[in-house]
């Protein structure tokens, strides 16, 4: 179906740049048209905080969201560092910075990340789609991005199972779908815009009400940290958060008791082999773990701040462990709410911080982030403070 759609938009020369538009959510001609729908649609008159995708053809929604002085939220592309990105034009912006705010690279320079823990309420969904049908069944471009944003919102608390859901396309990617291509994790829309057509689905199919951990894989919570974040919330919570190379039913499962140490020894891209063989050589705690003067001139520090008052030592290890995030040496300076972590290399920090981007202990988020200002000598420096944990 996907590629019968891309072939005819191509042939018929439906689509603006980028093109082709094969493996794309497609920029139709037409598309600021169909954007400037939604306007009309009472569920956007209702809203404050709107959640629409990045993609090409919905830059027309953001704007219109920016121009009605709406919230708006922009999911990171590919959910690499996390979640929301919420823009923020400058004061008094003019309708041309406005309209530069609605692109991708507006989207860059105008927006200030949102955290898990932020108050997020989303009104309103917008999402891009290939193929959609009139019952509100809806196929992307195979990713499955745009299914797992709204898991994690439902999973977050940041919209309802009312929460209306619209899609905006070409007249010729409204066709039928059968319904065996559905599965219970897809996405399924509330509204179809197109350049001639308002769609009201009424669909009844229910959409995902969370994450469905028994279907991520290992893999997919390596490329998306901030998924780490959520499963450690859930298992904290006594939530199912068995995943699928976990599962009974998958070819070689492993257990989920003896996971944690398969993932340290060669599973994660955070360490190589033989570093992981090194960590384990040494007891992670507040005294130092190396005397060798080559081994400490080699390390790399991240600083983690924010620590909740009352907040343990062995919560924070625990935690690390949880994201196979484990130190060769660990600094606690619970006091003054901040801990020290060395790495054996600025690769393997840079891959910790972005794997506990959004972690948050006793409900509160951490700061986490590359010291400032590395030292040989085991000094670091943090907002032109320097502390010495030798």
């Amino acid at each position: 179906l996907l590629p019968f759609i891309w072939d005819y938009m191509e042939a018929n020369n439906l689509a603006d740049f980028p093109r082709p538009v094969h493996h794309r959510i497609p920029n139709f001609k037409g598309s600021h048209q169909a954007c400037h729908a939604v306007r009309e649609l009472d569920v956007f008159k209702r809203t404050s905080e709107i959640k629409v995708d990045p993609d090409k053809p919905l830059e027309g929604v953001r704007l219109v969201t920016l121009q009605a002085r709406k919230t708006l939220l922009v999911p990171t592309p590919r959910l690499r560092t996390g979640l929301f990105n919420k823009i923020v034009p400058p004061p008094g912006a003019t309708k041309e910075i406005l309209r530069i705010c609605a692109t991708s690279q507006g989207v860059k320079d105008y927006s200030v990340p949102i955290g898990l823990d932020a108050k997020v309420q989303v009104d309103l969904v917008v999402v891009g789609s290939v193929a959609v049908s009139e019952k509100g069944w809806r196929i992307g471009k195979g990713e499955g991005f745009a299914d797992m944003e709204y898991a994690m919102m439902m999973s977050m608390g940041a919209i309802r199972e009312d929460t209306p859901v619209v899609t905006i396309v070409h007249d010729c990617q409204v066709v039928d779908i059968a319904e065996e291509l559905l599965d219970d994790h897809d996405l399924t829309v509330d509204y179809i815009l197109t350049p001639t057509r308002t769609i009201k689905t009424g669909c009844k199919r229910p959409k995902p009400q969370g994450i469905i951990w028994h279907k991520i894989s290992y893999e997919m919570l390596e490329r998306i940290p901030i998924l780490k974040n959520l499963r450690y919330r859930e298992k904290q919570a006594g939530q199912d958060v068995i995943l699928k190379d976990e599962h009974p039913g998958f070819p070689n499962a492993r257990k989920p008791a003896d996971s944690d140490e398969n993932a340290k020894t060669g599973n994660t891209k955070l360490q190589t082999e033989s570093t992981s063989a090194q960590i384990r050589q040494h007891h992670v705690g507040n005294d130092s773990l190396s005397t060798k003067s080559e081994t400490h001139g080699a390390l790399t520090t991240v600083y983690v701040g924010n620590i909740p008052p009352g907040t343990r030592v062995s919560e924070l290890k625990s935690a690390l462990r949880e994201f196979h995030a484990s130190p060769l040496r660990l600094s606690w300076q619970g006091a003054q709410g901040r801990a020290f972590l060395d790495y054996m290399d600025k690769m393997t920090a840079e891959s910790v911080v972005s794997s506990l981007k959004g972690l948050s202990l006793r409900g509160q988020t951490l700061r986490v982030e590359m010291a400032k200002n590395q030292r040989n000598k085991g000094q670091v420096e943090i907002n032109g403070q320097r502390n010495k944990y030798e």
